[in-house]
């Protein structure tokens, strides 16, 4: 059985991946930020850690948990994210670090740490949740951006180091997902948004975690480096 480890599991999208995974018969370990996200995740079936990624002995942790539990890990899904919404003028240098510190350094940490292990098992899978905003920009996001635009370019410069490992590292970008994130667009129009995807929708949780699961199987096996865009027609 292979162990998938999804970080932000807790809630959307990560969540949705996580269940998706566990009905496949995978063996799915989700993060949370909160000791209620993860006695959520356990109420799932799911096997609850908790992680911070803006704190380092969270990160190390972590990590100590898994190899003390003497887990494998072949599935990576670099999902947790945050945002600290401000134009640039404005923007203190802790909105820009904290942006930085769980978006692109996180997905740093833990690549590196499940790489380690992939490489034992001659095979894995690292997929990373980007965003539409990383190729379009978007006001007051620059910090956010920024980050997923360098998750991307780090998505495709690592999937060229390990590729003859048997190892494929892909990014999901979506554009706008009914989650508990997007709904906290203070200020923002939903209809507005709506009627600038070809679609007329948001797209749902699931339907990222579909192609999520796709890119773990065996089928996705000749896909690597790919920025994959979920977005109803958005950006194209």
């Amino acid at each position: 059985m292979k162990t998938a480890l999804i970080t932000g599991a807790s809630r959307g999208i990560g969540n949705a991946i996580a269940l998706h995974l566990k009905n496949q018969d995978y063996r799915v370990l989700g993060t949370a930020t909160s000791k209620g996200g993860v006695s959520k995740l356990e109420d799932q079936g799911i096997e609850g850690l908790v992680l911070d990624l803006n704190s380092s002995n969270s990160k190390d942790q972590l990590w100590e948990e898994i190899e003390n539990k003497e887990l494998k890990i072949s599935i990576l899904v670099n999902n947790a994210g945050i945002t600290r919404d401000n134009i640039v003028l404005r923007m203190s240098d802790d909105e820009w670090q904290d942006i930085m510190n769980v978006n692109l350094n996180g997905t740093f940490y833990l690549s590196k740490k499940a790489l380690k292990m992939m490489l034992k098992l001659k095979w894995g899978r690292i997929i990373n949740i980007t965003s539409t905003s990383a190729s379009v920009g978007n006001k007051g996001q620059s910090n956010y951006s920024a980050a997923k635009a360098g998750v991307e370019a780090f998505t495709k410069s690592l999937a060229r180091e390990v590729g003859k490992r048997n190892i494929t590292i892909n990014s999901i970008a979506p554009g706008f997902i009914d989650t508990d994130m997007t709904q906290q667009n203070n200020g923002v129009n939903i209809d507005e948004l709506i009627k600038e995807i070809p679609l007329g929708r948001f797209g749902k949780p699931d339907e990222v975690a579909h192609l999520a699961s796709f890119l773990c199987s065996e089928e996705a096996s000749y896909i690597t480096g790919q920025i994959i865009h979920i977005n109803g027609g958005l950006y194209m």
